[in-house]
Order: structure tokens, then sequence, then C-alpha cells
């Protein structure tokens, strides 16, 4: 009795190794994310502090001691990136949170119940994703205090707008499917319904739009520290450290090299990997 059950969910397992053995570049960029989570997330092990100034060492370059160099404090440029790593991947997973909660429920709402619900957040979305998003980070930062939540929060509560629109296109379409006009015909509560039906059938929507959240969120938060509204000094994150390599770029070119291959390396897996999270989870039928 457990067989039939178990089918779709053995095809899912084999269309997912199976997408990985056609594609080598699935498996390198899940090994970059994983060397880019764990370094991060024992970034502690390394024997400087991240924070120490040391100015009678600034600017060396890459050696047997420092790895990476030094930078213009001489304090250990790698042990900086490690660090900088878990704030950049903190700010895109908590912006990612953030963003795809209130996009799910806009989403499915205006998708569920249409009429004048849908009208007033699609001319809400439209009238956020008119306005140019460093526009409206501009204008919110002046009101909040700078640091990380204060980018977490801009990030996440204004870039939610595409997840609701792909997940009220996403809703239209399940709500005309049998299962649910036949749940809505026997008086099923809506929540229920939602819960139940709606929910589960768009989810490979919203796990893909949540991957490419985080990349995206990554990318903003790099390029509001770049241009001095992001995380403030002495916490680092690999925009912030951008920012202060864009000055010394002729005599300490090593010092923008780094955090700019760790962001490329990082949005490049996190998009890569969604692909092979929906491929898992989605409810097809057989391979294509």
């Amino acid at each position: 009795m457990n067989v039939p059950s178990g089918k779709p969910q053995n095809r899912r397992i084999r269309r997912l190794f199976l997408e990985i053995r056609r594609s080598p570049a699935l498996v390198f960029a899940g090994a970059c994310l994983a060397f880019i989570i764990l370094v991060s997330v024992f970034a502690f092990l390394s024997p400087y502090d991240p924070d120490a100034i040391d100015v009678l060492h600034k600017f060396e370059r890459p050696n047997g001691k420092h790895w990476f160099g030094t930078d213009d404090l001489g304090r250990d440029y790698l042990t900086r990136i490690l660090y900088g790593g878990r704030i950049s991947l903190a700010v895109g997973v908590a912006a990612m949170l953030i963003s795809t909660s209130i996009g799910v429920l806009a989403g499915i709402i205006a998708g569920y119940m249409r009429g004048l619900t849908d009208n007033l957040l699609m001319r809400l979305v439209d009238i956020l994703s008119s306005i140019p998003w460093m526009i409206l980070v501009t204008v919110i930062s002046i009101y909040l205090r700078p640091g990380l939540q204060a980018i977490i929060l801009v990030i996440g509560l204004f870039t939610w707008m595409p997840i609701a629109r792909l997940v009220r296109a996403e809703t239209l379409s399940v709500k005309e499917r049998e299962y649910v006009v036949y749940a809505q015909a026997i008086h099923q509560r809506t929540l229920f319904i939602i819960l139940r039906h709606i929910l589960p059938a768009v989810m490979p929507t919203i796990i893909i739009a949540a991957t490419s959240a985080i990349a995206n969120a990554i990318m903003m938060e790099s390029a509001l520290s770049f241009l001095g509204m992001g995380v403030q000094q002495p916490v680092s994150s690999w925009g912030s450290m951008l920012n202060r390599a864009q000055g010394v770029l002729r005599t300490a070119p090593y010092m923008a090299i780094l955090p700019g291959i760790m962001i490329i390396l990082t949005v490049y897996s996190f998009n890569k990997i969604g692909s092979v999270i929906r491929l898992a989870v989605e409810p097809r039928t057989g391979l294509t």
C-alpha cells in the first residue's frame, strides 16, 4: 500500500541525480556554496582577530603569514573575508525570509480572492515596482539607523514584488484545477483550501524564487555597502570591503579581487542550485 505514494518521490530523486550527472556545473555550484558556508561558519578558527589593528603591517601583500595580505589598517584580509561572508549570507537569508513571506502571502491572496483585493494588491505591486530600488532604499535609509538590521529590513520589505507576481500567476492556474474546484463546491474553508491545496502546488515556484531572492539580496547588500549605505565599520561584508578597496586598486588590487570572487561564486551557486531544488520538488510525472 506504500508503493504508490513512494513512486512520485522516487521519480523526483531519480530526476535529481540524473540532472546532477548531466551537469557538472551543479556539482561545482554545490561544492562552492558548501565551502563558502563552512569557512564562514568556522571563521572563528582563524588565529587572527578580524578587528585587530596593526598599522605597522598595513597593505602587506599576500605572504606566508597573511595568505591574502592585510588591509589599510593592518588587519588580516583573509579573516576579514571569512567574517564578511557571515554578514553577507545572513543578510541574504534574512532578507529572503522577509521578502518571500510577504510575496507569498500577497500573491496567494490576490490570486485566490481576485476582484477588488487582487486589483488593490497588484496596483500596490505596480507602484512599488515602478520606483527604482535605489531611490526607495535611499529614502528609507534616512529614517533608519545604518546597520545590519536596517539593511535587512530595507531589502526584505522592497524586494517581494516579483515573488508576489509569480505566486499570483501560479495561484490563478492552480485555482482552476478540479480538486480545488471540488473543495470549493463542498464549502471547505478558504484557509484550509489555501494551506492544503494551493500552497503545496505553488511550492516549487516559491522555492526557486527564494533561492533567487537570496542571490539578489546578497547583490543588493554588496551594492549598498559599496556605496556606503550598508553595514558600518568595524563590521565588514564583502560589499563594504569592495568599498574600502576602490581607493587602493593600484597599490593593493588583491583587496578587491577576493571579495569580488566570493560575491560572484555565491550568487552563481544559489542561482544554479535553485534549479536543482525545483527539480527535486516539482510534481512532474516523467523525465524530460
